[in-house]
């Protein structure tokens, strides 16, 4: 299986028989040779984990390397012969110099790492060209990682696809992207490209916030090493990385801001919360949208009440009957803002009397891989004045359905769950019901944001 190369290398590194890489070795035809550049700022390695076949490569002390001979022919229904490549941060304990590699997903310099690569293709063979994002949920600088596996793929040549199955797409870095997710002990998370580039300058923080939206990875996760090469199974001989760099703003600066997105529209409003909709923006800086701010007014004066990866926002806590005025901002991999949209006015319910409207809280019972329990959902009714009936909303992750609800009723429409009683519910008093969900495997979201009305 792809990527079983770590497990080797790992063993080697048990062994005493995987040395630190040289810093001067121009031809590697070792399989798991390897050869730091730039003062130990890049490491290249040949990495052949995937056949007994010859491969060697001519490092660029530059910044990149050539694949000079490849004798590959593996099948392409099963895994590459290796993966050439170059990279910054720790992999199996061999680590760059000045990366500040592991850093964690949610940290304050995560949104400003950057990557750029330029490559080379043959005419034949059978091979993708693609970025390898390794994250783990501790700061692991040796060993497998266990978290994500994020694959950019540039290029594909023959009939190969990444590991698992399509999910969806996505418009990311100026592209639109196929999307794929397998599991294989760790969450592998492919982008393919609709049209072939041979280069790519990209925030790292584009990719993975769509990773993160789509259940696929944490914020609490780190990211160890950003590699670029190639996954070759038949021939190979003639791939380049002409230049490569990693680091903060990369080799080069987007100050393009997005597009404007589209007017926000409200729905599901009860006297605690709505739920915001919009059109997407476009960025074409080069470093995609990373997402949006949500910007809330009860008076002249705008402030940001949260964020979102998708376009659409709900927003809770609020009080009853009181009027509330939305923007929403555009925000890309380089933190230049869009302008903000239009304007929607939105007014709460009145709820149940005096100081009244209901909350909602839920609690997680418990979750296994594909799956959860939701239990209990508390429905508490803060008015002075008893609730004829009561309703609650929340969104629904893709990819979720929920599979039985006790102590309600329930329907689903747009992604948006409404649980409903008709019994009544007394000032100051509480009841709960529940809900059991199924999720895609690997994907760690439980819903979030529940409203009552």
């Amino acid at each position: 299986m792809r990527h079983l190369h770590t497990l080797i290398i790992g063993a080697l590194l048990a062994t005493g028989l995987f040395a630190a890489p040289a810093q001067a070795a121009p031809v590697l035809c070792e399989k798991y040779g390897s050869a730091s550049i730039q003062n130990n700022r890049y490491i290249v390695q040949n990495n052949v984990w995937g056949a007994s076949t010859a491969q060697c490569i001519d490092v660029n002390q530059s910044g990149g390397f050539t694949v000079t001979q490849s004798a590959h022919n593996n099948g392409t229904g099963g895994a590459p012969a290796g993966y050439p490549s170059i990279y910054a941060g720790c992999h199996y304990a061999a680590c760059t110099t000045g990366s500040n590699l592991p850093m964690q997903a949610s940290a304050s310099g995560f949104g400003g790492l950057r990557s750029s690569v330029s490559m080379t293709y043959p005419g034949s063979g059978t091979y993708n060209a693609s970025y390898d994002l390794w994250f783990d949920p501790t700061p692991r600088t040796d060993g497998q990682n266990t978290g994500a596996e994020v694959m950019i793929w540039l290029n594909r040549q023959g009939s190969i696809q990444p590991i698992g199955s399509q999910v969806g797409t996505a418009n990311l870095a100026g592209s639109t992207w196929q999307v794929w997710y397998g599991n294989i002990g760790w969450n592998v998370i492919s982008y393919v490209r609709s049209s072939t580039t041979t280069s790519l300058d990209f925030s790292i923080n584009t990719f993975y916030s769509d990773v993160v939206s789509r259940g696929y990875g944490e914020r609490s996760w780190y990211l160890t090493s950003v590699q670029a090469g190639f996954e070759p199974w038949i021939g190979g001989a003639g791939l380049a990385v002409n230049s490569f760099s990693f680091g903060s703003g990369g080799s080069g600066t987007d100050t393009s801001p997005p597009s404007t997105p589209g007017t926000p529209t409200a729905s599901g409003t009860t006297s605690t919360g709505t739920t915001l909709r919009w059109g997407a923006s476009s960025d074409t800086g080069g470093s995609g949208l990373a997402g949006y701010d949500v910007l809330r007014a009860t008076g002249d004066a705008f402030t940001r009440v949260g964020t979102s990866t998708t376009t659409s926002f709900t927003d809770t806590g609020l009080s009853p009957a009181t009027t509330y005025r939305y923007r929403v901002q555009a925000r890309d991999g380089a933190n230049n803002l869009s302008p903000q949209s239009a304007v929607v006015t939105v007014t709460t319910l009145s709820g149940g009397g005096p100081g009244g409207g209901c909350a909602a809280t839920a609690t997680t019972q418990t979750t296994w891989n594909n799956g959860y329990v939701i239990q209990p959902v508390t429905v508490t009714n803060r008015g002075t004045s008893t609730l004829s009936g009561w309703t609650v909303t929340f969104p629904l992750p893709s990819g979720h359905t929920i599979t039985g609800m006790w102590n309600a009723s329930y329907t689903v429409s747009g992604g948006t769950v409404t649980a409903r009683s008709n019994g009544s519910l007394g000032p100051n008093a509480s009841t709960s019901f529940g809900y059991q969900a199924t999720r895609p495997n690997g994907n760690t979201q439980v819903p979030s944001g529940y409203t009552c009305g």
